[in-house]
């Protein structure tokens, strides 16, 4: 069995997707991502692939277009506002039905904002941040070594529906130190060819790339071809992680770095008496609502803990649809929500009271800063 390895989250995530076989990055420097192309800028030419710095977030998303339509594994990464700059070329890129996975190691916003970690491009992410009806299959993973696993994961899914796959992390993953296994290297005679690539027109029939279609009808049928392909992903690509949801009658719901912090309160209030559990969603999109149907008959309510003003427990309500109060707990700006501060939030709602929905309404009229 290999042996782990310290690294950094940004480096370890790089590493990663050159062991799932990627060979060709493009992107942008933005804190605090920076160590993912630093790495990328010397690794890549070790294994024989490129590395391009472009002179904007909006041209190194369409470089992903171009690489991704001639069949490479391509990887880009940034951080929120830079996100934000490539939204037009992400739609593209679905629109094309081209497969790219896109790294967010999210910071804190709106606008330059800060560049602590953050989880308020949720929306972005799952709600499609670009124009039109498209979707990104989006994972949350909440350490260093599953975000390395699902790096794979998601290579294979871009490919398997020839769509942009999206791994949502936030500054405090990127840069914290943990141990990692890697998983065995992707061997190149591995990955599957890919027939509708523009990889020279020499004895078959020309292959296009493109996403504008300006008969109405003709971009009726291929919006409804991309409904279906999301479909599929919400039928076979729903994944996520419960603790003690059988005999839970309160639950934590949190994602990413979060549901860490989230999982160590639900242990102590579990050795004090208190039934409560945990619901991890990993893909954030597709959302799982299956995970709440399960509980639902017996959950008293659900405390939903996030880093942002409130995202993901919009998904939450319509997941619960009514059967049980959704309360909600959130920092922002780089403030991280702790134990003590969940905790409370946590018997407020048992007592039956309505949660504060974060410290900042208490340190504002005198209260404890939590």
């Amino acid at each position: 069995m290999a042996k782990p390895i310290l690294m950094k989250g940004n480096e370890a995530i790089a590493e990663a997707a050159i062991r799932a076989g990627c060979r060709y990055f493009f992107g942008y420097p933005i804190t605090p991502q920076n160590e993912i192309p630093e790495y990328m800028s010397w690794r890549l030419p070790e294994v024989g692939g490129a590395f391009v710095q472009a002179e904007s977030e909006v041209a190194s998303i369409n470089m992903v277009y171009g690489a991704a339509g001639a069949g490479g594994r391509v990887l880009i990464s940034s951080s929120s506002p830079g996100i934000s700059l490539m939204q037009e070329g992400i739609s593209y890129i679905a629109g094309a039905e081209l497969p790219c996975v896109i790294v967010n190691m999210a910071r804190g916003g709106p606008g330059l904002g800060g560049i602590q970690p953050s989880q308020s491009d949720y929306f972005q992410a799952t709600k499609g941040g670009g124009h039109g009806d498209y979707r990104l299959l989006v994972y949350g993973p909440s350490t260093i070594q599953e975000a390395c696993d699902l790096m794979g994961k998601a290579f294979e899914v871009a490919e398997k529906y020839r769509n942009p796959v999206m791994i949502l992390g936030d500054g405090m993953m990127g840069q914290m130190m943990e141990p990692v296994v890697f998983p065995e290297e992707v061997e190149a005679s591995s990955i599957s060819a890919k027939p509708w690539a523009t990889t020279g027109k020499k004895g078959r029939p020309a292959n296009l790339i493109t996403s504008i279609y300006l008969d109405p009808e003709v971009l009726d049928t291929h919006n409804w071809k991309l409904y279906e392909k999301y479909s599929l992903m919400q039928e076979h690509e729903v994944m996520y992680e419960t603790k003690y949801a059988d005999d839970a009658e309160w639950f934590l719901v949190a994602y990413g770095t979060i549901a860490r912090i989230c999982t160590a309160v639900v242990e102590k209030l579990r050795k004090e008496g208190v039934k409560i559990g945990l619901i991890r969603p990993i893909t954030l999109w597709p959302f799982p609502f299956e995970a709440f149907d399960q509980v639902a008959e017996h959950a008293k309510g659900f405390l939903c803990v996030e880093m942002s003003t409130g995202q993901m427990v919009e998904d939450v309500r319509l997941a619960v649809e009514g059967r049980a109060p959704v309360h909600f707990y959130g920092r922002t700006g780089g403030a991280i929500p702790m134990p003590k501060g969940i905790e409370k939030r946590v018997s407020e709602m048992i007592s039956g009271k309505t949660p504060i929905i974060t410290d900042y309404f208490e340190k504002a009229h005198g209260g404890d800063n939590i």
